[in-house]
């Protein structure tokens, strides 16, 4: 749930409706501009300004469970790590109780900033957002946007594949599985997977780390 270009009478209905409808659990975002990633953002007059106010604004009207983002390489709107830190911070004191990453590809990024959060008084779940590398192109626009990094080991791994989609899935479910195994063998029980509307590739990643369908 974003508050982009909306009211907060407007988000408080849709929160309402979730609630009568059965949802506990919801991700508060602010979302990006209504111009596109890269736009300055402008809070929507008489709406919430940010997701520490949205998660603030959900927790009036019922008991849910919040979950909020967080940056292992900072925001692209914030100042600094540091501010970044405080803003998670903010959404705690609001009612969040979970964070959810932004994609990273360097498991050691996830782990320095667990460090850092942890220093710094947090002591919320941190869950790893994980997304499958469904197109290079892509991810390297939205990487550029977020100001995520791209290993230089993936870089070649997708060389010359744009043309190639059976092996770049094949590639992409096993770069993954590799990236949460490894940060299951760090203690790391929970995983947020960014399935950008490819549940193949979800649902192939899940089989490959031993999560299977249950029988009926």
């Amino acid at each position: 749930l974003t508050c982009v270009a909306a009211t907060k009478d407007e988000v408080d209905a849709v929160l309402r409706d979730y609630w009568a409808e059965g949802v506990r659990h919801i991700v508060a975002l602010r979302g990006d501009p209504p111009g596109g990633p890269g736009e300055r953002y402008i809070p929507h007059p008489g709406g919430y300004a940010n997701a520490a106010e949205l998660a603030a604004g959900a927790r009036r009207i019922a008991n849910f469970e919040i979950s909020v983002g967080c940056y292992p390489e900072k925001h692209p709107d914030s100042p600094s790590q540091a501010a970044d830190i405080d803003m998670l911070k903010r959404k705690i004191d609001a009612g969040a109780t979970r964070g959810i990453t932004q994609f990273f590809y360097d498991n050691e990024v996830y782990f320095r900033y667990l460090d850092r959060v942890r220093a710094a008084g947090v002591t919320i779940p941190i869950v790893p957002g994980i997304m499958p590398i469904t197109n290079f192109a892509g991810l390297r626009k939205m990487a550029d946007t977020c100001g995520a990094t791209i290993p230089g080991r993936l870089v070649k791994l997708f060389q010359n594949l744009d043309d190639d989609p059976s092996t770049r899935l094949l590639i992409a479910a096993t770069v993954a599985a590799e990236q949460c195994l490894a940060l299951a063998e760090q203690g790391v029980k929970h995983f947020h997977f960014y399935t950008l509307n490819r549940d193949d590739l979800a649902y192939a990643l899940c089989m490959m780390l031993g999560v299977r369908p249950k029988p009926e």
